[in-house]
């Protein structure tokens, strides 16, 4: 879990709030307590990154109304969503709106520690992964039309005769575009161009 990861706690209950921070702090988690959705939208510009911790079901703006106001607002981070047995629907509700936890109440603190963690690694990973694909693709726009030509050859399995063939081109020319695409995608070997091309595509690309 990255160490700057910090929980923003959502509840218009008092003792809640003051006993689930004091759980986090214990347990080294940095954490922020919010007594309403309201108050929180009021600090998302200045939002540090972590996960969203919510009651479902708060006086004025709910849970799920918050995941939409969030949505809005661009804020990636993951949400758990914490409720209470009559609330389960709503809750439902907010899962299907994109949070990525569901705790029912009443919960054990190795619950929700684990869900913490799991959301904080999890957006991690996908962040890295975004930083990747970003990579990957500013190294395939610097390819020039005769390198992305010589590119698909290679996905497709071709050797650089059947390559050099099809493009009209000799097979040293072929071989030429190769070392320079490779160069440019940062590829050590066919394999790493081969997983690079299966990201970007997996991505819908």
């Amino acid at each position: 879990m990255t160490a700057e990861a910090v929980v923003h706690l959502i509840d218009d209950d008092e003792g809640v709030r003051q006993a689930v921070a004091f759980l986090l702090a214990t347990a080294g988690l940095p954490v922020r307590v919010y007594a309403s959705a309201a108050a929180f939208l009021d600090v998302v510009p200045t939002l540090q990154a972590g996960c969203i911790i919510t009651d479902v079901r708060m006086p004025g703006m709910d849970g799920l109304e918050l995941q939409r106001q969030l949505k809005a607002r661009k804020v990636t981070l993951p949400v758990i969503v914490i409720t209470g047995h009559a609330d389960v629907p709503l809750a439902v509700e907010a899962m299907k709106a994109g949070a990525v936890d569901l705790i029912e109440k009443p919960f054990s603190d190795d619950t929700l520690l684990g869900a913490i963690y799991s959301a904080i690694d999890r957006h991690a990973a996908k962040a890295e992964r975004e930083d990747e694909l970003a990579a990957i693709r500013e190294r395939i726009a610097s390819l020039s039309g005769r390198e992305r030509e010589v590119l698909d050859g290679l996905l497709a399995g071709l050797p650089n005769k059947t390559i050099a063939y099809d493009l009209k081109i000799s097979p040293r020319t072929v071989e030429v575009h190769r070392a320079n695409l490779m160069a440019r995608m940062g590829a050590h070997s066919l394999a790493e161009l081969v997983r690079m091309a299966f990201l970007i595509r997996s991505a819908g690309e």
